[in-house]
């Protein structure tokens, strides 16, 4: 991208409403209850031609002390710094407050470049707030509405000759974001995260796990908002970060809590965003805390993950804190082994965010995930594992009818999936499915990742059947020669 556009502004002004048009996609919350952004979210936005990155920051509020509007705003001013270019929006129809004047002040002092947006200009109530608008001192107004759309071109001129000085930046700078995992990719590619397709993780658990306390560790500075309030995390924040060399984009989402506890909407919303994060990921961590590990919240978010078909990480957060570690880090893998059976082998870390301990453990505990995510097998290998899994334990022959399984061949990877050619296919139980991943993921080194298997009805043909007969044998060539006799005796040539 070839600059960064921060949106900034009071509370409810229509930051994340202009950040999705410009964006394309509805990333951001969005809810007429003010202050529901309280992270920074980046994404890729245009306008026409012109390609950069936009940054959807928290309303500015008159609070500096540590509560939680404090946080919020010295995060907001630290994304102006950080920014080429401001867009400071005023809400047109509530005119200029005295709150716009005091942070039309700041943005004149922490950025050289702001440009003033009038939202909510649509119709003759704004002509009064436009002429107000120039008494802050930051020129002429672009009078836009971000919900339809109006005042796009307005504001892509103003941003031409920017766009024009930033042209040259390096482009491989700004990730590819939403990286798409489907079932349509090469089953045979093997995954490289690169900077333009990082590696996608989702950090998820329960409120105040600690979620963003461990990405702010991670990347190494205060990106997202942390502080001792649970559910302070609204929308899934995307970073990126080269960790130990691998590109990754990070997800960091909204606590979840019990279905029956959340009411309001703006909480469903911040749940759905969590969701969709998951679905985007290639490895979900999966945040405990080390003193209420395993409630029932975090096993449906650990099964979520698993039936979304992505590789997961348990990790054990404020570890720093606790006193009988050896103890403890038993308890957790019997209980792991014993509420998640399906995630078998998974890794468990423990990690502290707050002092950073166990993030290298961590790290490396992703990295394995992901490989293992991609595993491939061929089919030699598996027809091979499948006659000696047969031997060592048949099927059943439920009410007689005898069980034959033919052939097993990978059909994607990511998770891995496999499909085994059976008779009766309806009729295996679901002890023998079990019995049969147990063995793929023990004989082919496949711990704690989601494998999918499929039986299917082969019937009576033989998938090597043409390959064997295609060429024809020396007694055909004799019979097609001499000729073939009918029942009746009469010869055929």
């Amino acid at each position: 991208m070839s600059f960064t556009l921060a949106i900034v502004g009071r509370p409810n002004v229509g930051k994340s409403t202009l950040f999705n048009r410009l964006v394309g996609k509805k990333l951001a919350l969005v809810d007429d209850q003010p202050g529901v952004t309280r992270d920074l979210r980046e994404g890729a936005g245009r306008i026409a031609d012109l390609k950069f990155t936009v940054i959807d920051s928290a309303g500015l509020e008159d609070a500096t002390d540590d509560s939680l509007q404090g946080r919020m705003r010295r995060l907001t001013e630290r994304a102006v710094e950080m920014a080429d270019v401001c867009l400071f929006m005023i809400d047109a129809r509530a005119g200029v407050l005295p709150a716009d004047q005091v942070f039309a002040e700041i943005l004149r002092k922490k950025n050289a470049n702001v440009i003033l947006a009038a939202n909510k200009g649509e119709g003759r109530a704004a002509d009064a707030t436009i002429l107000e608008a120039y008494a802050l001192g930051l020129g002429e107004p672009i009078r836009i509405s971000a919900e339809h759309g109006e005042g796009m071109g307005e504001l892509m001129d103003v941003l031409r000759p920017i766009y024009d000085a930033n042209v040259e930046k390096a482009e491989a700078d700004a990730p590819d974001v939403d990286v798409d995992v489907s079932d349509d990719d090469d089953i045979d590619a093997i995954r490289v995260p690169t900077r333009e397709k990082p590696l996608q993780i989702a950090v998820v658990g329960r409120p105040n796990a600690g979620k963003s306390t461990l990405i702010n560790q991670i990347i190494g500075e205060e990106r997202l908002l942390t502080g001792p309030e649970a559910g302070i995390t609204r929308d899934a924040i995307s970073v990126q970060q080269d960790w130990d060399g691998v590109p990754m984009r990070i997800f960091d989402t909204a606590g979840m809590r019990k279905k029956a506890k959340v009411q309001e909407k703006l909480e469903k919303l911040s749940v759905s965003d969590g969701l969709r994060a998951v679905k985007f990921a290639e490895v979900v961590v999966v945040l405990l805390d080390a003193e209420i590990p395993f409630e029932q919240q975090d096993l449906r978010i650990a099964d979520l993950a698993e039936r979304e078909g992505r590789a997961v990480v348990i990790a054990v957060n404020k570890w720093d804190v606790e006193e009988n570690k050896q103890d403890k880090l038993k308890e957790l893998k019997e209980e792991f082994a014993r509420l998640l059976p399906q995630l078998k082998g998974a890794p468990l870390v423990t990690v502290s965010a707050k002092t950073g301990k166990g993030l290298d453990r961590l790290q490396q505990a992703i990295m394995r995930a992901h490989q293992v995510w991609n595993t491939r097998a061929t089919t030699a290998q598996l027809n091979r594992w499948l006659t000696g899994m047969l031997e060592q334990h048949p099927p059943p022959a439920p009410g007689g009818r005898r069980i034959k399984m033919r052939y097993a061949t990978q059909v994607k990877t990511r998770p891995p999936a496999f499909v085994v050619m059976s008779s009766f296919p309806d009729l295996v139980p679901e002890s023998y499915r079990r019995y049969l991943v147990n063995g793929l993921r023990n004989d082919f080194d496949m711990p704690g990742t989601p494998i999918r298997l499929y039986l299917r009805d082969q019937g009576d043909k033989n998938p090597y059947k043409d390959k064997k007969t295609s060429q024809p044998s020396r007694l055909s060539k004799h019979l097609s020669k001499a000729g073939t006799t009918d029942r009746a005796g009469k010869s055929k040539s």
